[in-house]
């Protein structure tokens, strides 16, 4: 390697040795204010919540909290009447099913359940 590269490379160092700690003492400074920022905000925020609302009891704020949150569908209007029909739907259908098995089941209790039929052996004594 050529001595005036060398020297290049030297200087190089040098200084980006010197910068660092410049950057060091900058970058720490911009998170101590983004620190004091967010705790201003929280602060702000927590009085102006304290004067909108009444303060509740300790026990609703409890059972507030251990509920997990639900997740909200980004539906178009005419796809969540669509679901709201099918589901609808399903659930007469449900409804209608147990009221006949209902109606099923106090007319005739010793009858097998629908759907219920004997199966064919499987191994046949004629070997087909």
């Amino acid at each position: 390697m050529k001595l005036k590269n060398l020297k290049k490379k030297i200087q190089r160092l040098e200084k980006r040795l010197q910068e660092g700690p410049k950057k060091l003492a900058k970058l720490k400074q911009k998170l101590q204010t983004a620190e004091a920022a967010k705790a201003a905000k929280a602060r702000k925020k927590s009085a102006a919540r304290a004067a909108a609302k009444p303060s509740k009891p300790i026990e609703a704020k409890k059972s507030v909290a251990g509920k997990k949150m639900k997740k909200k569908l980004n539906l178009s209007p005419e796809r969540r009447a669509q679901l709201a029909a099918a589901m609808k739907a399903r659930w007469a259908a449900k409804r209608a099913a147990e009221a006949n098995a209902k109606a099923a089941s106090g007319d005739n209790q010793h009858s097998a359940p629908p759907g219920a039929t004997p199966q064919p052996p499987e191994n046949r004594p004629n070997g087909v």
